[in-house]
């Protein structure tokens, strides 16, 4: 009797519904977009009743190929910082969600920064004072949102990242958890002790009644109730913030094994396994899952916040493409840019630089410069960015990485990878799977019902398709480098 685990998985422009057997075979998926709102320039919010409505029907559309009642656990894995308000009894949104990439909050990280409050932050959260994260999104909203500012006063608001929106929808509003991936990007939460962290809270007047609790990554979260494409009772086993995610579903279950995914943005994560390493070049330190046993594995990170949002812009800003997977056919019409730049720094720079008032910048151009020019400065731009991320890693490291797993939508542009390997002088190893996000929530919600007892069983899923290896060579690599710090330094 064939037995299903389904994957939510909720990311910055939709939401995907993945049926897999228990012998990972994919029985059915579904991806349904919503949309993106930015109210103000540099503002991004989403409106949390349209990412539910996406929810319902793309697990509306998969439940249909299968007998719902045969599905033995629910894994979550979504969008991180982006933080929710909504009232625990009704969970009727109070306001939008402020998504990761919105920069509203650039001048009061700023302002804490000046006070030197990001020694505090680094070394309590491993993050670093940056509009990026889920803290001042909060704070700004209590201040500036009445209606939330009140519920907060009466103890009717709850707080949390989309998967704890999720959770309590699909509880029907009994359950108000997350788990210590998505926590540890709030700016909230202790990465040692594991608990939300006193002074965190009081400098950002956030109070313990509007958080969630905090539970394993793989662990009953709790049932779902009252949903009209789900039946009751399937168990919620597992949640897992994207980035982390994606490096379970690549198997890097091992100290120094590392995965870059390409979605909206790009994000480099090292297993650095049960230590907590502290980056010197302004990486961050995260959970990357944490099991009932108490065991909690870690990583580093490094974010770019534009990689596939550029190429949406390439098709929807400048209209020079008509679907993202255009750009690889017209980038492939030259053989290089011809030293058009392109910074991708339209929400600003992450790390390394993290310079959230950087804005994006194209030099180079002259009269011979075509939409082709243009297209390929844009593959270029967002693996320069990724070559800036794994050499802050290797110097916390100590050591040259050999190999870099890939995956994500871009992943599967080869012209891309292959200006990556190039830039990065490294091989990069593309999977089978290239949607590892959404099996990571597989892998999450198999080891939480028992279907999987250890994470190292599943190291056997992981398959090679495709191997990239540089063919230019180090002096080469080098030029293009010093161009691009010249570039960036315009924005």
């Amino acid at each position: 009797m064939s037995q299903y685990i389904l994957a939510i998985d909720e990311g910055t422009t939709g939401v995907k519904a993945l049926i897999m057997d228990v012998e990972l075979k994919v029985v059915a998926e579904k991806s349904v977009s919503f949309e993106q709102h930015f109210p103000q320039p540099g503002w991004v919010e989403h409106d949390l009743e349209q990412i539910w409505k996406a929810v319902d029907q793309s697990v509306s559309e998969v439940v249909q190929r299968i007998d719902a009642t045969k599905i033995v656990a629910i894994g979550i894995t979504n969008q991180r910082e982006t933080i929710c308000f909504w009232d625990k009894k009704t969970t009727k949104p109070l306001a939008r969600a402020i998504v990761w990439q919105d920069r509203r909050t650039a001048d009061r990280c700023q302002e804490l920064k000046s006070r030197n409050f990001e020694v505090n932050v680094q070394e309590k959260t491993g993050l670093l004072l940056d509009p990026y994260f889920s803290s001042t999104k909060i704070e700004w909203m209590l201040k500036n949102n009445p209606e939330v500012a009140k519920a907060a006063e009466n103890e009717t608001l709850a707080v949390g990242t989309i998967d704890t929106f999720l959770l309590a929808r699909l509880t029907g509003g009994e359950v108000h958890a997350t788990e210590a991936s998505n926590a540890s990007r709030t700016m909230l939460f202790h990465l040692k002790n594991q608990l939300w962290d006193a002074e965190m809270m009081k400098t950002f007047s956030v109070n313990d009644s509007m958080l969630p609790r905090v539970q394993p990554s793989f662990s009953k979260f709790g049932v779902t109730k009252g949903l009209s494409f789900l039946p009751d009772g399937i168990p919620i086993t597992g949640m897992i913030g994207d980035q982390q995610s994606a490096l379970l579903g690549q198997a890097c279950i091992h100290e120094g094994q590392a995965k870059c995914t390409y979605g909206t943005g790009a994000f480099l994560l090292m297993n650095t396994g049960s230590k907590l390493k502290k980056s010197r070049h302004r990486l961050l330190s995260t959970i990357a899952w944490t099991t009932e046993t108490g065991e909690t594995t870690y990583a580093l990170e490094g974010s770019a916040f534009m990689a596939g949002a550029t190429i949406q812009w390439l098709r929807d800003g400048l209209n020079i493409i008509s679907t993202s997977a255009e750009v690889e056919v017209l980038a492939s019409e030259v053989l290089s840019s011809e030293g058009v730049m392109l910074v991708p720094a339209f929400t600003g720079l992450g790390a390394p630089d993290w310079n959230p008032h950087a804005r994006a910048v194209i030099t180079g151009l002259t009269r011979g410069s075509t939409k082709a020019h243009i297209a390929r400065a844009a593959l270029d731009g967002i693996a320069f960015q990724n070559v800036d991320l794994l050499h802050a890693m290797e110097k916390d490291l100590g050591g040259k990485l050999s190999s870099l797993n890939v995956d994500g939508g871009a992943s599967k542009n080869n012209l891309l990878m292959q200006i990556q390997a190039d830039l990065l002088g490294c091989r990069l190893m593309r999977p089978v799977i290239t949607e590892t996000t959404s099996l990571g929530a597989i892998f999450a919600a198999g080891i939480g019902a028992g279907i999987w007892k250890t994470v190292e069983e599943i190291t056997g899923v992981w398959k090679l398709e495709h191997e990239f290896k540089p063919v230019i060579g180090e002096e080469e690599r080098s030029v293009r480098l010093k161009e691009w710090e010249i570039a960036k330094s315009k924005t």
